[in-house]
């Protein structure tokens, strides 16, 4: 039986962590570090660092939050936002990251995602996906979804497998802190197009929209952000919901 992970996804705005509803209107609601050492102790199973406005002010500010989590933290860590050079790369995965998450320099040139690959294997690179629902298709969105690519997200995620990454994070608009369930149609679409792992991110609003998702969607781990942050259900009870309901977890 697979095992589904549960991610902590953590949203930052410099130093501070922010939530929003549709990747719009975010405010802060605590510090990253204190939040990252918080969920490892509680039993995540990864943790997710995304700077939030990072594209939009072409700008890379996670090193130090980076470090001090690699050493609060024994769980793999993956970092994204600003990720535009090789460079980037290697400073993030120098600074403690296991694995860097891409979007918008992955849509300005694949090719840079084919270097990365080769130069630090697939297993560290994430490709990173943020979809809008257009009646019965999604297009892929950059800049924190401040910006449309007029590209069909499920055909990108497909190039973003070709390309060699290891696992596609697919995060919906529509759903992104609404906490009203899961776009199962876009993970199942993706699941049928795709064939690496699918870290799925947007709307837990309960360990039952998890479970739901698991049940009805192929996917490998899940990312949750508002379920954690506001104290709606702890990591310990979210396992123990998906436990019972006949869904492998990590323990």
């Amino acid at each position: 039986m697979n095992k589904i992970r549960i991610i902590a996804r953590i949203d930052i705005n410099n130093d501070s962590v922010v939530k929003g509803k549709c990747l719009e209107g975010l405010r802060k609601i605590g510090k990253p570090n204190k939040m990252s050492k918080k969920y490892y102790e509680e039993g995540i199973d990864e943790i997710i660092f995304l700077d939030a406005v990072a594209s939009l002010y072409e700008r890379n500010s996670l090193i130090q939050i980076l470090k001090q989590a690699s050493k609060e933290t024994f769980i793999p860590i993956t970092i994204g936002g600003g990720i535009k050079t090789i460079k980037d790369i290697k400073d993030a995965l120098s600074a403690g990251a296991d694995k860097v998450a891409i979007n918008t320099q992955a849509l300005k040139n694949i090719d840079f995602i084919r270097q990365a690959v080769e130069i630090f294997g697939s297993q560290a690179i994430v490709g990173s996906v943020v979809a809008r629902r257009h009646r019965y298709r999604w297009e892929a969105f950059v800049d924190n979804a401040k910006h449309r690519t007029h590209k069909d997200a499920l055909d990108w995620a497909k190039e973003l497998e070709q390309a060699g990454v290891g696992e596609i994070m697919i995060t919906s608009i529509d759903n992104d802190g609404r906490q009203n369930g899961f776009d199962t149609d876009l993970v199942d679409a993706l699941s049928k197009r795709t064939n690496i792992p699918i870290i799925v991110s947007g709307g837990a609003g309960s360990s039952n929209d998890i479970v739901k998702l698991c049940k009805n969607s192929n996917c490998d781990a899940v990312a949750v952000a508002s379920l954690i942050h506001y104290g709606i259900e702890n990591i310990s009870d979210i396992k123990a919901n998906l436990k019972r309901n006949n869904i492998g977890v990590r323990l």
